[in-house]
């Protein structure tokens, strides 16, 4: 059994307006399954696949306080097109942030709710991840986040250090997940998650009781109207368990 990622979800107090914005900044599709619920895929794409990692946006009226644990790294081609993307993306309603960064060859920036995400320099690395390079996840342990990630879903793990842990579907299309060694601890739910789905056939109890096997908590809330799991890994950041698809 294993899990896959197939998107991540973001809350907003407006779902449909940070949707139109993330839409057009990657040149996506936009359709919305319920009130409150905006989603993104690319254009012509036949979901799940792991060529593209979709998004939900979620409608929350808690406001954001505090620097995302999770955000999107955005491919560029060349010094010429990040140039353009990150003058596009001020259009939209994009602002510069400071995380700290300091002098660093990738801009870092705000979506008009405040999620942070980073516009890269070219990396040959990226060059056919689509406008998404990368889904970034703070944490303190790369490597114990890359050992509970890697048995969670059947992704190929790249690279292991102390300071960084990369993965990619099986693949190898789409986004790479990251995990970056960040000072700080967890302080506040999430905003932005990830959301994992079994394959189908599989049973989502028992690929449940496999998640907690590995170091998956559950976060302790009320879970009776979800037909989905909320789980969180061991450095405490949520996700979800959707049903087989």
């Amino acid at each position: 059994m294993a899990a896959r990622l197939v998107q991540i979800s973001m809350k907003a107090r407006d779902d449909s307006a940070l949707g139109r914005f993330w839409a057009k900044a990657l040149d996506w599709g936009v359709d919305s399954e319920a009130p409150g619920v905006t989603n993104l895929e690319p254009v012509g794409f036949a979901y799940p696949d792991p060529v593209a990692v979709c998004i939900d946006i979620v409608a929350d009226p808690e406001p954001k306080t505090v620097k995302n644990r999770v955000h999107l790294d955005l491919a560029t081609t060349s010094a010429a097109h990040q140039a353009e993307l990150v003058a596009r993306l001020k259009d939209l309603g994009a602002t510069f942030a400071d995380v700290g960064q300091g002098e660093v060859p990738w801009t870092v920036m705000a979506d008009p709710e405040g999620n942070e995400f980073c516009v890269l320099e070219p990396r040959p690395v990226y060059r056919d991840t689509g406008p998404i390079a990368a889904v970034v996840v703070d944490c303190a342990d790369p490597r114990a986040s890359a050992r509970f990630w890697g048995g969670a879903m059947d992704w190929t793990t790249y690279e292991v250090t102390d300071d960084q842990a990369t993965m990619r579907s099986a693949q190898g299309v789409g986004p790479y997940l990251e995990f970056l060694r960040t000072p700080g601890t967890k302080s506040v739910w999430n905003r932005v998650h990830l959301d994992l789905r079994p394959y189908p056939g599989d049973d989502p109890a028992a690929e449940g009781a496999r998640l907690r096997a590995l170091g998956a908590t559950d976060p302790g809330i009320d879970q009776s109207a979800l037909s989905w799991t909320v789980m969180a890994d061991p450095e405490g950041n949520e996700f979800c368990l959707l049903s087989p698809l």
